[in-house]
């Protein structure tokens, strides 16, 4: 069976969600009245060309990682962006698409790619400067991998069998499974370094954020979210940034202290949060219509 299909409904989803579960995702969810926090943004255009399909996590020194689509072509690249507004693009070798999703604070990148033969597999990989490390889980078909902290620790996913998908911690060639019990699928979004790994896991069409340490899951959940919540990133300091799930969008929040706040760019649709860095700074995506969107780094309080 072809996985192409599986891999880009999955990873095109900006809230993430797992994909056999998109069809039966048909009714909006009720605005929680929780606090919206005060943000200062930057917001930035995809380059001449492009349209921005993620924009995911931030460096400490402000970099911003994600994917782009080939406005022509629609072929999926990834990107990073400077604290200076340079934008460069990125194509894993022998791919058909190619994501980044975290980045640490000496400028490792991770990420993930699908292969341009079939049968297509995913490879996660890691890349600093021009240094392209290809990471796979032992014995999986797919693996994907979503960010690496200053430790050499690193996280991500991988298809333990065709129905269910579980999160893993990778340090010094070593993989610790991270599995919700009885999950149909976990996914291991980001970690710090202090070995925090946040994320998402699911066996229905609501999907529940978590926060694990030392084997130790912790489910964090926006209240009144219809079809649940997806954390994204987490910083040193425990500040976790996230998204919660609508039939068609996610709206982006922190959470901090037990206390929820929504993230909301006046004028949106709706605001998607990707990363944040040691310095408090989020990354993520605006919304302004369906087929329009802006990349931004915002400071919210």
């Amino acid at each position: 069976m072809r996985t192409k299909n599986h891999t880009e409904d999955f990873i095109n989803l900006p809230r993430l969600v797992p994909a056999a579960f998109v069809a039966l995702l048909l009714h909006s969810s009720p605005m929680h009245a929780a606090q919206t926090a005060s943000c200062i943004f930057d917001t930035f255009s995809a380059p001449s060309g492009y349209s921005f399909s993620q924009v995911n996590g931030v460096s400490d020194d402000g970099t911003v990682v994600g994917q782009l689509s080939d406005n022509n072509t629609l072929q999926l690249v990834a990107f990073t962006r400077s604290a200076g507004g340079v934008i460069t693009k990125y194509t894993a070798p022998k791919s058909a698409a190619t994501w980044l999703y975290g980045r640490n604070a000496t400028g490792v990148n991770a990420g993930f790619y699908q292969d341009s033969a079939y049968p297509e597999h995913v490879h996660g990989f890691l890349l600093q400067g021009s240094n392209f490390t290809a990471v796979n889980h032992p014995n999986a078909a797919n693996s994907w991998l979503f960010d690496a902290n200053l430790l050499g620790g690193a996280v991500g996913s991988f298809s333990a069998s065709q129905s269910v998908t579980k999160g893993f911690r990778l340090v010094n060639g070593q993989y610790t499974t991270i599995a919700y019990p009885n999950a149909l699928a976990t996914y291991a979004l980001a970690i710090n370094d202090n070995g925090d790994v946040v994320g998402t896991y699911a066996s229905s069409i609501y999907s529940n954020g978590f926060f694990w340490k030392n084997g130790t899951f912790t489910t964090i959940n926006f209240p009144l979210a219809k079809y649940g919540t997806v954390l994204t990133a987490v910083n040193n300091f425990g500040v976790i940034v996230g998204n919660r799930l609508l039939s068609d969008a996610a709206i982006g929040f922190i959470y901090e202290n037990g206390v929820f706040k929504n993230i909301a760019y006046t004028g949106a649709s709706y605001t998607m949060a990707g990363g944040i860095n040691n310095n408090g700074l989020i990354s993520g995506q605006i919304y302004l219509t369906s087929k329009n969107s802006l990349g931004f780094t915002a400071v919210c309080k």
